[in-house]
């Protein structure tokens, strides 16, 4: 029973219409966790794939599981989520004290002002952030700059229009229940859609800016990795700054070749990465080799100097 004869179901001015529908469709299409999973293991596979890009590897021959991407999507997120928390915090404190003064009826001309202000803001950011989709632009040059003005300039724009509806006197307001759902419905998922694109073209851009920026430092600490003695029973024929091949004399040696000067980058699956221990990017490559019982490794500590006899 209403006494009013409105239908509480439908959306009033002072909400927020369209959003909670939009929020209903989008959890009966896509599962929050698989959603997540799936978005954590793209951006872990980023990160990895630009890793050993700047090493000349192909990160899909080194046979990762899913283990391996959704730990490293951690590193890829860290910073951009816990910077995507405060700026929401702030925003919805902010928004919060504009409430407040549009409820007591404080000067509703300012804040038509300053929806004018933000909406003109809004737009230009937008449209910056849209032209760098379709050509270069300056905000190229910093790393998630244009999707991020894409994305903000896009919820300035519907954060100004909300502020200028909630700054006209009640009077001025025509309501039309039905009319207004399913525009609102459609504003909202535009916004999503472009919102979401952009947070997602913000976070490649970070996730593969990380991997290449663990990449460079590795290389630069290369020397204080744990050395790496190689032992296989056929030659290998491994070439590279700083390696070293030695034929073992003793014809009953199990493994005739050791290769000395390598530092391990990582196992994965079946296949080991080496980089020559004075590697750089100008000379030396990178050296993917089987996990077999053929080979043999032996680890000492950065700086020490191996027996020099197999």
């Amino acid at each position: 029973m209403s006494g009013s004869g409105t239908d509480p179901a439908e959306p009033t001015e002072g909400g927020v219409p369209g959003l909670p529908r939009l929020a209903r469709v989008l959890a009966a299409v896509v599962a929050p966790t698989t959603l997540v999973t799936a978005l954590l293991f793209y951006f872990g596979w980023m990160q990895l794939f630009w890793f050993f890009d700047y090493f000349g590897v192909h990160a899909t021959l080194l046979g990762f599981d899913t283990v391996d991407y959704l730990l490293r999507s951690v590193d890829a997120l860290f910073v951009p989520m816990t910077v995507l928390a405060c700026v929401a915090l702030a925003a919805a404190w902010t928004h919060a004290a504009l409430s407040s003064r549009l409820a007591g009826g404080a000067h509703p001309h300012l804040v038509r002002r300053l929806a004018a202000a933000l909406g003109a803001l809004g737009l230009l950011l937008a449209l910056s952030g849209l032209l760098t989709v379709f050509t270069p632009t300056v905000l190229d040059r910093a790393v998630t700059l244009a999707p991020l003005c894409l994305a903000g300039g896009v919820l300035l724009v519907r954060y100004s229009v909300q502020l200028w509806r909630d700054s006209r006197p009640a009077r001025d307001v025509a309501v039309h229940p039905q009319r207004q759902e399913w525009v609102a419905v459609t504003e909202w998922a535009g916004i999503f859609v472009l919102v979401a694109l952009s947070l997602f073209w913000a976070a490649t851009d970070y996730s593969s800016a990380v991997g290449r920026s663990q990449a460079r430092r590795y290389a630069e600490e290369l020397s204080r990795q744990p050395t790496v003695v190689l032992y296989s029973q056929r030659s290998l024929r491994l070439d590279g700054p700083g390696v070293r091949e030695l034929r073992c004399a003793d014809p009953e040696a199990a493994y005739r070749y050791r290769y000395d000067g390598l530092k391990l980058v990582l196992q994965s699956g079946d296949q080991y990465v080496f980089l020559p221990e004075r590697w750089t990017r100008e000379r030396g490559g990178a050296f993917v080799i089987p996990r077999t019982d053929a080979l043999r490794l032996e680890f000492h500590p950065p700086g020490a100097t191996p027996p020099g006899t197999c």
